[in-house]
């Protein structure tokens, strides 16, 4: 096996935010010695998350098993995940700094094959994933990031299911959204405002000049080979798979 060093493009007060919090935590549960001491253990961590190493590749690297470096990192995204502020407290905090709007979209995570794919396969995106709702400033900033759910869940449907709707409502503030949106008035749309162009109504006749040449093959009525490729209809929804229960979510009050 062979080692070489690497960059990892983050701050040196990131390292010594996290390194703190791993420090305090291991007080607080009275564990003073690891294989890794804080820093070391951060560094981990934050090469895990910025660059996504496997857990095999981080452990060589750092000299420890592959089930160490797995709980090194749930062990530290969680601490991290538990200082993060609440959607309503995220609101205020946007709305105290002075921000004209903030911007909602959701973003897809892949994920490895799992036994129960389909709910965790992304059509727009073509890829297997879980569906993040994230919230940012005007600038970029992240203000807040919702938890997983499937792939498959509508962004729609996923800020609803977080209470991302019933929150932006009472914040007051402006969002914009893309078209996954559309349908909620407390998000503007890009088609939701009436700025966008009407939709040109499709012909019902026979336009001049466009009939067929003469000779031209028609197309058969019956369904035939020349419709295999066809892409299928959405189906109704009560064909359409079902919310994972594997997930445990919280809606804010």
């Amino acid at each position: 096996m062979l080692f070489y060093p690497a960059a990892l493009p983050l701050s040196r007060q990131t390292l010594t935010y996290t390194a703190g919090i791993i420090r305090r935590h291991h007080r607080q549960i009275g564990s003073p010695w690891r294989k890794l001491n804080p820093g070391r253990q951060a560094l981990l961590v934050l090469a895990s998350l910025r660059k996504g190493d496997t857990f095999a590749e981080l452990a060589a690297g750092f000299g420890i098993s592959t089930a160490t470096a797995w709980r090194y990192v749930t062990e530290t995204v969680a601490l991290l995940a538990a200082r993060s502020p609440k959607l309503r407290q995220a609101l205020r905090d946007a709305k105290d700094a002075g921000h004209a709007h903030l911007v909602l979209d959701g973003t897809l995570i892949p994920i490895d094959l799992v036994a129960a794919d389909r709910p965790f396969y992304s059509g727009k995106h073509r890829r297997r994933g879980m569906n993040l709702q994230v919230i940012s400033s005007p600038d970029g900033d992240i203000v807040w990031v919702s938890g997983p759910l499937p792939g498959a869940v509508h962004d729609l449907t996923a800020a609803r299911i977080w209470g991302i709707v019933r929150e932006l409502a009472a914040s007051g503030l402006v969002v914009p959204g893309d078209k996954g949106y559309l349908g909620e008035d407390d998000i503007r749309t890009p088609a939701g405002d009436g700025t966008s162009p009407r939709p040109r109504r499709t012909p019902t006749g026979p336009m001049p000049g466009c009939g067929p040449r003469a000779n031209a093959p028609m197309p058969s009525s019956s369904p035939g080979a020349s419709w295999a490729s066809s892409a299928a209809a959405p189906g109704a929804p009560g064909s359409w798979p079902k919310r994972s229960t594997s997930f445990r979510h919280e809606v804010e009050g």
